[in-house]
């Protein structure tokens, strides 16, 4: 939204400078008089909006996969199939796990008699007090040895945590996959679940309060305005971009989203700014939201630097450069330089 303001401003800009058709050449009174229109500098306080773009997401996606590595055995859905919570989704080989299991098991067994047999030879005196405890500590970690390989055990399914659509299968049957490897992106199917992520500046990022209203427009439904509020702000910023993220709860009404959608956000604060307006003709040279305006300084012109926050119809919203001016140079505004000799009509 930034670049789509700016270009909007340079080309406003260029439209005046070069003499558009509302913007006819000045009479000239002279050689070196250029004949001016002035325009009040009126004052005007508005709510902040904060404008940012992202994709859209679920706030209960899942990345599933396996606790433990090992062959895909079976893999029961694929990609766009609905899922329920709590459904087999895929399991793996259990040969070897099993077979850890198994050793396990016994080498519980075996500790569980060398235990006995110390605790039995300890009591007629003839093993020590530390080889009787050496054997129960051998004991209690053959047990949790056991118990260790039989979660794993357990946990060499996957079953969905959330009623929803596989939106990715990243791996197939027969491949071996690694603890903790996504096997499965899986998005909540929950109207009331979806969230437009944003990134902003940091200075933009101080404004957002968590609840404030926002107007959404997808690049899906282009002529579709949905409503949304600030649903949590990140305490930190993203180390990749330095931008900080906002997710806005996204009404979806009737219509039908997916995860990933491109989408722009305008976020009304609660933070309340005061602008100077003026004719979009009077600003020149502009780059950015930087620009210059012309002044009256006697019969002489006095050009000024001014920040262009936002650009409404036919004025342009000034933050700063505009302090204690009350009034701009604007109809022959792209005729002056500096010093300009003019007549104020």
């Amino acid at each position: 939204m930034k670049c789509l303001t700016n270009l909007v401003l340079i080309l406003t800009v260029f439209i005046w400078s070069c003499g558009g058709s509302e913007n006819k050449a000045p009479e000239l009174t002279d050689s070196k008089t250029v004949s001016v229109k002035l325009a009040e500098v009126q004052q005007q306080e508005l709510t902040t909006e904060i404008k940012g773009a992202g994709l859209l997401s679920s706030t209960r996606e899942a990345r599933l996969s396996f606790k433990t590595g090992g062959i895909i055995q079976k893999i029961f859905v694929e990609e766009g199939d609905r899922v329920s919570r709590g459904q087999l989704l895929a399991t793996l080989n259990l040969t070897e796990i099993n077979l850890q299991v198994a050793q396990y098991q016994e080498g519980l067994a075996k500790a569980k008699r060398d235990y006995q047999r110390a605790q039995n030879l300890y009591q007629d005196s003839i093993t020590t007090q530390e080889q009787w405890q050496n054997a129960e500590t051998a004991l209690r970690v053959a047990q949790q040895n056991l118990e260790i390989a039989q979660y794993n055990q357990s946990y060499s399914a996957i079953y969905s945590t959330v009623d929803g659509v596989v939106v990715r299968k990243l791996m197939n049957e027969g491949e071996i996959t690694s603890p903790g490897s996504p096997l499965f992106f899986i998005n909540s199917t929950g109207n009331e679940d979806w969230v437009l992520k944003i990134g902003v500046a940091d200075k933009d990022w101080v404004r957002v309060e968590e609840g404030n209203p926002a107007k959404i427009q997808l690049d899906a439904y282009p002529d579709i305005t949905f409503e949304g509020t600030v649903k949590t702000l990140s305490q930190g910023a993203d180390q990749s971009t330095g931008s900080y993220q906002i997710e806005v709860k996204v009404n979806p009404k009737q219509y039908k989203l997916a995860t990933g959608m491109f989408g722009k956000a305008a976020i009304q604060t609660n933070k309340v700014r005061r602008y100077q307006l003026i004719p979009v003709e009077s600003l020149v040279e502009g780059s950015g939201k930087e620009a210059f305006v012309f002044i009256p300084n006697g019969k002489k012109t006095k050009k000024i630097s001014v920040t262009v926050e936002h650009i409404r119809g036919n004025k342009a919203l000034i933050s700063q450069g505009l302090d204690n001016v009350t009034k701009v140079i604007a109809e022959g505004a792209g005729f002056l330089s500096e010093n300009s000799i003019i007549t104020i009509r």
